[in-house]
């Protein structure tokens, strides 16, 4: 009989190994607590209409990596690649969003996403996040950026930095795209890179593909067509984050892989995590 071991792309965490993840999971979450953010448990699984709507159908995650079956009554099922849709239909389903506003929740637990495993890369991977519902408030975003900069600082993480961008408003994403669509219809790509860009051209500004960054090189930035309000909105994130001594760089080309994103973005990055 062959030996039975865990299944490829999960990592385990047993003694001594464990007490260093606890120690991790306990310090991102001591950081959401300390803000003011209170728990939020979330199911492991869920409808997966939640994920196609509320993620995008156009996305890798939804697209090509989520785990999803059909249970004993012929419902569609999902394993949840990520948390803020489970949240948001958390948040919709028990009203909350019809009391006190910001709704401030944090959640940790295990995700799980269908993709090739590589190094700091996992199919089932564990996440300790934080949401704030219901204000267009640059201090929020501040503060979202604030409590992950705590969190890494008291973990005593070295090597990384902060880069932050605006995705823009409606209005502003709108004018963008009219331009950026111009942009792309000229260049020469494959049939499955132009079917992508036609759901959400802004991805491929993401594309790892030499001969595609290349390509998106001189495309307009989102950046130069924030209207008033948005620009605003995005440089006050800035002047907080200076007062509060959070260092951080500039990325006009980031995107995001979920559909939902908009204004302030931004993520840390670590040299020494692995492949992505």
């Amino acid at each position: 009989m062959s030996k039975i071991q865990a299944p490829k792309g999960v990592s385990e965490y047993f003694p001594p190994r464990s007490d260093n993840f606890d120690f991790v999971r306990s310090t991102l979450i001591s950081a959401a607590k300390v803000s003011g953010y209170s728990m939020m448990e979330l199911p492991v699984f869920e409808d997966t209409e939640l994920f196609i709507r509320g993620v995008g159908e156009s996305t890798d995650v939804v697209s090509k990596e989520m785990y999803t079956f059909e249970d004993r009554g012929g419902r569609s099922i999902t394993l949840r690649p990520e948390g803020t849709a489970g949240v948001m239909r958390s948040v919709i389903e028990h009203n909350l969003d019809k009391g006190q506003l910001p709704i401030k929740v944090w959640y940790s637990g295990a995700f799980f996403r269908a993709e090739r495993p590589q190094a700091g890369r996992y199919r089932q991977f564990y996440q300790v996040g934080v949401e704030a519902i219901g204000a267009n408030d640059p201090e929020i975003d501040a503060e979202v950026i604030a409590i992950a900069h705590r969190a890494f600082t008291e973990l005593g993480l070295k090597n990384y930095r902060l880069d932050i961008t605006s995705l823009g408003d409606a209005e502003s994403r709108a004018r963008h795209r009219v331009d950026l669509v111009k942009y792309i219809d000229a260049l020469t790509l494959d049939e499955a890179t132009r079917s992508r860009a036609a759901l959400n051209p802004l991805r491929l500004f993401d594309d790892k593909r030499e001969e595609v960054r290349e390509a998106m090189s001189g495309a307009p930035l989102l950046l130069n067509y924030l209207n008033a309000q948005a620009a605003n909105h995005f440089a006050q994130v800035q002047e907080l984050l200076t007062e509060m001594n959070i260092p951080f760089s500039i990325n006009p080309k980031m995107v995001r892989g979920l559909d939902y994103y908009t204004g302030t973005t931004f993520e840390f990055v670590h040299q020494d995590l692995g492949a992505q």
